[in-house]
């Protein structure tokens, strides 16, 4: 049993050839796709709690080094998008460099990142629509706005009361039903098409980065510097035995606010449909990255000089932070700009996962009929987004959101860390392989790529790692059982 074999990068090209897809991404609309993946639940909620618990003013520092480890993974990716321009993201590039287990792993993982990333952002868009609708007088019912695990949580600590709601057994009954809607109307504009679809990331990319240019324009004349010392708080330890602060809480921060930063490499997954992929797909990559790791770093110096660390909301700091200046008008600026900014993470998350799935059917190491097949008038993988919008959908309405951010996060940074490795092992394999785009210092980039990622990933809770070790059990029990078996690189399957 072979488990290491390659895909040869004829075959690769071969798919190219044979790409059903619509080519009409430009380096600008992939660029408007990786700002739409990154800009979203990071900024607008987890600010909040990375501040206030971890990091104090030294968030700042935190998001310097979360962006430093996507920053070694974005030039790995960029290098290997310039030699395989395909869909399919980490999954493809690993298959035609390290193997097809190595690849599979990564696969799985990237699933677990954009399944689990998509239902996070939906119960966040939930959470600022009902945030929203507050604001116009209107009100959702609590156990239509909540999973069931969020009110069984804030019944035991007494913000709700028992008797308002249903049960099933010891199990309240509610369903997050903005969350489940959202997935679904995004999974309809997916099905029609990548121009409508990336049409619609433009205009919220749009709407969301006015709101993030307001936030720093207009809250930098309230930044009191005070509120900036000392900039790294003094670590303690609670009465609970839990740290805070220090250079330990910047890095447990940094692996909070890494989730600010997932959704570059989506930019990867669009490379069947790009005009000039070897050329776009790279500049796409690190382009966006740039330009949200400098609003980012902008913003939470914005905010942490506005109010306090030890006084910032948890929840929504940057609209309370408005709110308490009297600035009200802020408030509805920045709510509905959130609403439009994780409504574009959502639909760039689920059109990425798709193309995951439709990489590993064309290999053979998925069903072909259900996630390789391409709708005739769309050209659109539709079986697979109808599949990936109802799954998602369902997790979204019954899944507390820590649970999710946290699977999202780590089974990135192990998917981050192995491509970091994976381009240095490439070049080593083969030095004489065409790269239009080439990883300066590579010994070094690589090697900090695998060892910021891998800290972070540390940082995590142990549930978090039982939880992924669960998931890579699965996977090898699908790929042992089906991928291998089905392969096209098995002798009988090749073309």
């Amino acid at each position: 049993m072979n488990v290491m074999r390659k895909k040869p990068i004829s075959a690769f090209e071969k798919d190219i050839q044979k790409n059903e897809l619509k080519r009409v991404l430009g380096k600008w609309a992939l660029t408007s796709l990786g700002i739409g993946a990154i800009i979203g639940t990071g900024i607008f909620v987890l600010t909040g709690v990375a501040a206030h618990e971890h990091a104090g003013p030294a968030l700042t520092i935190s998001f310097i080094i979360a962006g430093l480890g996507c920053l070694f993974a974005a030039l790995a990716y960029s290098e290997f998008a310039s030699i395989l321009p395909v869909e399919g993201s980490a999954y493809a590039y690993s298959y035609g460099t390290v193997g097809e287990l190595f690849a599979w792993l990564i696969g799985w993982n990237l699933i677990l990142e954009y399944a689990m990333g998509s239902a996070t952002v939906a119960v966040g868009w939930s959470a600022y629509l009902n945030k929203l609708l507050h604001l116009w007088g209107l009100h959702i019912p609590e156990w239509l706005c909540n999973d069931p695990g969020t009110i069984l949580g804030q019944i035991k600590e007494g913000k709700l009361k028992a008797e308002n709601f249903s049960f099933l057994g010891n199990i309240p009954i509610a369903f997050n039903l903005p969350a489940f809607l959202i997935i679904w109307i995004i999974t309809g504009i997916l099905v029609r098409g990548i121009s409508e679809s990336a049409k619609t990331n433009n205009l919220m990319v749009a709407i969301k980065l006015g709101a993030v240019l307001f936030v720093i324009i207009a809250g930098a004349s309230y930044i009191n510097t005070e509120n900036w010392t000392p900039f790294i708080p003094d670590r303690f330890i609670d009465e609970k035995g839990v740290g805070h602060y220090g250079w330990q809480g910047i890095m447990t921060a940094a692996g909070i606010v890494f989730f600010a930063y997932i959704g570059f490499d989506a930019v990867s997954t669009q490379a069947g449909e790009a005009k000039n992929p070897v050329r776009d797909v790279p500049f796409a990559i690190i382009s966006s990255l740039f330009i949200c790791t400098l609003l980012y770093i902008l913003v939470v110096l914005v905010i942490t000089g506005m109010v306090s660390y030890k006084n910032i909301d948890v929840k929504a700091p940057i609209a309370t932070a408005f709110g308490d200046k009297g600035l009200s008008f802020a408030v509805y600026i920045i709510t509905i700009a959130a609403v439009a900014g994780l409504t574009s993470v959502l639909l760039v998350m689920l059109l990425s996962q798709t193309r995951i799935f439709l990489g590993m059917a064309k290999d053979g190491l998925l069903p072909y009929k259900i996630f390789g097949y391409v709708h005739p008038t769309f050209k659109t993988p539709a079986r697979s987004t109808l599949l990936v919008g109802g799954t998602v959908s369902i997790i979204s309405a019954l899944t507390p959101i820590n649970n999710l951010a946290e699977m999202t996060s780590i089974g990135t940074l192990l998917a981050f860390a192995m491509i970091s490795g994976a381009v240095w092992m490439l070049r080593i394999k083969e030095p004489n392989l065409h790269r239009p785009f080439k990883v300066p210092a590579l010994p070094l980039v690589a090697s900090l790529g695998v060892i910021f990622n891998v800290a972070m990933m540390i940082s995590l809770k142990q549930n978090t790692w039982i939880r992924l070790i669960v998931w890579v059990a699965i996977g090898l029990l699908i790929y042992f059982l089906y991928s291998y078996k089905n392969s096209r690189l098995n002798e009988n399957k090749q073309s």
